[in-house]
């Protein structure tokens, strides 16, 4: 599967399912993000089964201010609607990989026990 291009009409349609999206902010200038496109087009190719979205903070700053995004390319993984990676960088495949099996792997209950905790716990703190 091809990569997506979102924009602020998409991203929360995109990001709020079920299942794996990776996210790829980037702009046409950035020379890291030049160099992470074919690794990130390829990663879309293998693993047919995840949303590989791109967001070219120059034509959606709306939507770059909105997740905070102060370099790119930053690279952010949603599953099942919650936010479980973001980090700046250009990234070779292996780790691109690695990331991709991380996300994979997570036990989502777990997760989701874990942000209910610390939830409760900013409900408690004065």
């Amino acid at each position: 599967m091809a990569t997506t291009e979102i924009t602020i009409d998409n991203i929360t349609d995109t990001v709020s399912g079920e299942g794996i999206v990776l996210l790829d902010f980037w702009a046409a200038w950035c020379g890291p993000c030049r160099m992470f496109a074919p690794v990130f087009e390829k990663a879309a190719e293998e693993h047919p089964d995840i949303v590989f979205g791109k967001i070219d903070t120059e034509a959606q700053q709306q939507l770059a201010a909105g997740f905070n995004i102060t370099s790119i390319p930053t690279l952010m993984a949603f599953r099942d609607g919650i936010i479980v990676f973001a980090q700046p960088g250009a990234l070779p495949a292996a780790a691109l990989q690695q990331v991709i099996d991380g996300v994979r792997g997570l036990d989502m209950d777990d997760v989701r026990r874990q942000i209910a905790d610390q939830q409760a716990e900013s409900q408690d703190t004065p």
